[in-house]
């Protein structure tokens, strides 16, 4: 029984090779593989839970039929033009965050980097305070969310990249620049007027409420464009890079470039999300390590901390929307809770493990 379990197990961590007519080979982990599947349908799974969830309920036959065109009026108006944006806005935005962290903590090799802790978080909160304290609307808001985060990721590496960006220094500046940031922040909430002050509250807790298409659009757009970038044309690159420069170059990786891309793509994806759904904390720091523990196999773990993230966010809504009553809480409360949990052990066992 202990042999065959060995051998099984060993059967799902081994690389395999998936050859294609074109001449083609892929190689691929069969426990990754089954991580990322059972990470995707989950995510399906709990978003129709979470479109038949609240003061019409509907069951999961009745919201598939609606989604597909096959439910009454009724039901396809609340599904589809009530419910589903909302929902598809929390698994493209948890979906982008964790994207994001995984880049982040790949590049720095360490798992503390995320969008949370390096700044950009805190640089597009900045950017929608300075929006609000102008009077602008929703939609200038979410541009200033992208503005302040672009403009902290440019300034983390202004800082940063003096004799080439360092995975330790980026990550003290980052903690510096969120420091910065927050003070300022704070200052920026005394100068708004009271309406206006419990509006950037609720953004700057992370917030899903209200959302529509409009949010989730420049989510799939963005996602389109960088996941087949940060894959495909940089994901070889970044496993690489993850055994440490002189390594990464000695096999012909070109660091400068593709680090440069890397972090440019982590930036973008962290600063639209922010403008989407606030900036809900600690996803992007948690699901790739979740991923990574779940797949097993060594390397980023991109593809399976996309799917994780997804379906943190969804299952983060989905709780508290119906786990404390008649009282919606934000999103970010509930990510906040557990993340900064997972944070705490994070750290406790970093330091037994003499990281810290």
């Amino acid at each position: 029984m202990t042999t065959l379990t060995t051998r099984t197990t060993h059967a799902l961590h081994a690389s395999r090779t998936l050859r294609t007519p074109g001449g083609l080979s892929v190689r691929y982990r069969p426990r990754a593989v089954l991580a990322v599947t059972a990470c995707v349908l989950t995510a399906l799974a709990l978003a129709v839970v979470t479109l038949g969830s609240g003061d019409y309920p509907l069951g999961p036959d009745e919201v598939i039929r609606a989604l597909t065109g096959g439910g009454d009026p009724a039901a396809d108006f609340i599904v589809n033009e009530l419910r589903l944006p909302r929902v598809a806005t929390a698994l493209l935005t948890g979906g982008a965050l964790a994207l994001s962290g995984a880049v982040l903590q790949a590049l720095v090799r360490n798992p503390l980097g995320s969008p949370d802790i390096l700044g950009l978080t805190q640089g597009a909160a900045t950017g929608a305070l300075l929006a609000v304290t102008a009077g602008a609307g929703s939609l200038a808001l979410a541009g200033g969310a992208v503005v302040g985060g672009v403009g902290a990721g440019a300034l983390i590496w202004a800082l940063a990249h003096r004799g080439g960006v360092a995975g330790p220094r980026l990550v003290l500046v980052g903690i510096g620049v969120a420091a910065v940031l927050t003070g300022v922040n704070g200052y920026l909430l005394t100068r708004v007027k009271l309406m206006e002050a419990a509006r950037a509250l609720l953004w700057l807790t992370g917030s899903l409420d209200g959302r529509g298409w409009d949010d989730a659009l420049p989510l799939l757009v963005l996602l389109a464009v960088l996941l087949p970038v940060v894959l495909l044309a940089c994901g070889p690159g970044l496993r690489m890079l993850e055994m440490g420069d002189d390594t990464a170059l000695g096999l012909g990786v070109p660091v400068a470039r593709i680090r440069l891309t890397l972090l440019a793509a982590a930036v973008l994806l962290a600063s639209v999300a922010a403008a989407a759904a606030g900036p809900v904390s600690f996803v992007a720091l948690t699901a790739p390590q979740l991923a990574r523990r779940l797949t097993r196999s060594p390397g980023p773990n991109l593809l399976a901390s996309v799917a994780m993230g997804a379906a943190l966010l969804v299952a983060a809504d989905l709780a508290a929307q119906h786990a404390f009553g008649e009282r919606q809480l934000p999103v970010g409360v509930v990510t906040g809770v557990l993340g900064g949990g997972y944070l705490v052990w994070l750290l406790a066992t970093q330091r037994r493990a003499g990281r810290l």
